[in-house]
């Protein structure tokens, strides 16, 4: 009875490579929001997909952990993110959710063509409830996406470790990575501007 009241207390682990977007994602997101302050640094345009199996207790997006949450994301709505996206006083683009890496069909066409138009000028980041280790082990369309990403903020939620104080996060375990340096070093990287 405890451990089953633990568990209540945990969001669900994933197996490697047991959850795919090519079987979860109906490539519907649960908002967009352009130019808001909050959702990493500077000013930036936010895509919120849809669908997360997670299931983090306290998710305070609950309603987008369904994958049919919102509305299917289209080709108009991809042009005026790059259009928002292409004002100056914009630093980049955010994917979040949801779970960006269980919709890598919407998020890697949105980040190409990010890419495409304004190369690395934009950053890009991404929040996940997949560890980087996982993201290690997982399907190469996840692998995609995060070799194309500067900022991860990675790890489930955990309501056991929720701390309002925490820059860009809900729970202490969660950390904020260098994608591009994590990658070239082969280990993982905080981000240099983290307020401890």
């Amino acid at each position: 009875m405890v451990k089953e009241a633990e568990n209540s207390q945990r969001p669900r682990d994933p197996n490697p490579k047991t959850w795919l977007a090519e079987k979860l994602s109906q490539r519907y997101f649960a908002s967009y929001k352009p130019f808001n302050f909050v959702d990493g640094e500077g000013v930036r345009c936010s895509l919120y997909v849809s669908g997360c199996p997670f299931d983090c207790p306290g998710c305070y997006n609950k309603a987008a952990q369904n994958f049919r949450y919102g509305q299917p994301y289209t080709q108009e709505l991809e042009e005026q993110i790059i259009k928002d996206i292409g004002q100056s006083f914009v630093q980049g683009l955010t994917l979040l959710g949801g779970e960006p890496f269980l919709n890598t069909d919407v998020c890697l066409s949105l980040v190409n063509r990010l890419r495409k138009e304004f190369g690395h000028t934009k950053d890009i980041w991404s929040w996940t409830g997949y560890t980087w280790e996982e993201l290690q082990q997982d399907s190469t369309d996840k692998k995609e996406l995060l070799s194309k990403i500067d900022i991860l903020v990675d790890g489930r939620f955990e309501l056991a470790k929720k701390d309002l104080t925490l820059q860009f996060r809900g729970s202490s375990n969660q950390r904020i990575i260098d994608v591009q340096n994590s990658l070239a070093k082969g280990q993982v990287v905080i981000w240099d501007r983290l307020i401890k």
